[in-house]
């Protein structure tokens, strides 16, 4: 674990505390494989009582976050930015290499003979790493809408619920996770709405969105840490009516709760008996391409000496 300190800093009491606590945060989710912004690091102290939630808190834990990176108190490695990505070609050193990657990438398209096409539409980018692990396993797509949606992209995913319709028969469930606060929950309608006129059915027919984040009942049993609601949002007079004046970021959810709620979402949607004999299939497909793999150079061999090098 890269532990690397570039600078020293005589910390105060009180921080060495904090750094502390986000120690024991950032160990606790690491053996499953979550890791943190530190938004959602931030979110995790308020919610265990360690910090007062307000713009002050979350300054020092950011900079208290980012000092003890330098000073290789805090693994580099576990509090991420997902946000910014470096992208590269991947790159392979023999060409059985790339039939073992393959091997283990193959899948069949398990929701091929579902009744219903799932999606999961999540508000902000920054948690599309906490809910990436379990849309794939589930082989479901998901999507980061950034706030609201663009036009392009909805326009997009309209094409797919019309294509899945005609080409198959199947219905589409987008399942949308984003804030409780006045545009979030507004966020859901209009992805609704706008479906609507791009594939001209009406919600509930050909497609279904639905809401599974963040909601009252979250709320109540989760009890994340309350923001006040902005008031200059236009959207404010109808949130207060039904929610008060106080509003909830996906972020302060647990991200194993975020998890638990796509995969038992996606359970409800899912024939478990057609999903069970596809994964036998895709497990057969991938133990004869390792296979190949495998015997990478005695295939090749054959190969030459049954066809020869061609032409020159």
């Amino acid at each position: 674990m890269p532990h690397i300190s570039y600078t020293s800093i005589n910390y105060r009491a009180n921080t060495l505390e904090l750094i502390q606590r986000c120690q024991e945060i950032i160990a606790e989710y690491a053996p499953i494989g979550l890791d943190l912004t530190v938004r959602q690091l931030y979110y995790q102290l308020v919610s265990r009582a360690y910090i007062p939630n307000n713009e002050k808190s979350y300054r020092h834990v950011v900079n208290t976050v980012s000092d003890a990176r330098m000073t290789g108190d805090i693994d580099w490695n576990s509090i991420v930015d997902r946000t910014r990505n470096v992208r590269s070609n991947p790159h392979w050193s023999h060409p059985g290499e790339i039939l073992r990657s393959a091997a283990h990438q193959f899948q069949y398209d398990k929701w091929l003979d579902q009744a219903e096409r799932v999606e999961v539409w999540i508000e902000k980018d920054a948690l599309t790493g906490v809910i990436a692990g379990v849309c794939n396993e589930l082989d479901v797509p998901y999507f980061s809408c950034r706030g609201y949606t663009s036009q392009s992209e909805l326009w997009r995913g309209a094409q797919r619920v019309l294509e899945y319709h005609r080409s198959l028969g199947q219905g589409t469930v987008i399942l949308h996770m984003g804030d409780l606060d006045p545009s979030g929950v507004d966020m859901t309608r209009d992805i609704t709405d706008r479906l609507e006129i791009f594939t001209s059915f009406t919600h509930g027919d050909e497609f279904t969105v639905e809401r599974i984040a963040l909601n009252e009942s979250q709320v109540a049993r989760y009890k994340p840490p309350p923001n006040p609601a902005k008031l200059t949002d236009s959207r404010i007079d109808s949130y207060i009516e039904v929610f008060g004046y106080q509003s909830w970021e996906l972020d302060a959810l647990d991200p194993t709760v975020l998890v638990a709620l796509v995969r038992d979402k996606v359970g409800e949607y899912r024939d478990d008996d057609l999903w069970n004999d596809n994964v036998l299939e895709e497990e057969k497909a991938r133990e004869q391409l390792s296979l190949i793999s495998d015997n990478f150079d005695d295939v090749a061999l054959f190969v030459q000496d049954t066809f020869g090098e061609g032409e020159k």
